[in-house]
């Protein structure tokens, strides 16, 4: 039997979803001048993302249900969370000048807001939406015939 038919296509595109933005969210995460507390936010944030889209291609997604779309909710709320703060952080440091944005990049590890990132978190909130309206997270009979 083919992987195709024991997954939904929903299943799948939110599994791409969750793998994408986990894997960007450790890649920004380690790849600033310092781990300071967005950083680390972002990498542990990114490491679960991450298990949960390789949890979604295996038959332990069944077990979460809708409460998939809910964990997509969730992470997409807290990466744009982390990124407001970011941004909030930055424009702080904009105002006091060359100073506070030094303080500024102690702070946030060196990392300031990043358009990609605000852009999958506002993709997996959609795709969180979507699982937690649909219940058909699983194939139906005839699909895996």
């Amino acid at each position: 039997m083919a992987m195709s038919a024991r997954l939904s296509t929903m299943r799948l595109y939110g599994s791409v979803i969750a793998l994408v933005s986990g894997g960007y969210s450790i890649h920004l995460a380690t790849t600033g001048s310092g781990m300071a507390t967005s950083a680390w936010l972002m990498l542990v944030l990114g490491a679960v993302v991450l298990v949960h889209g390789a949890v979604l291609l295996t038959p332990l997604a069944a077990r979460l249900g809708s409460a998939s779309g809910l964990l997509m909710l969730v992470y997409a709320v807290l990466m744009l969370f982390t990124q407001l703060w970011m941004i909030s952080m930055g424009n702080s440091g904009m105002r006091d000048g060359m100073n506070g944005m030094n303080e500024v990049n102690s702070v946030a590890g060196g990392m300031g807001w990043d358009a990609g990132m605000v852009a999958i978190a506002l993709l997996m909130l959609a795709s969180g939406a979507i699982m937690t309206a649909r219940r058909d997270m699983t194939p139906s009979k005839g699909a895996m015939e």
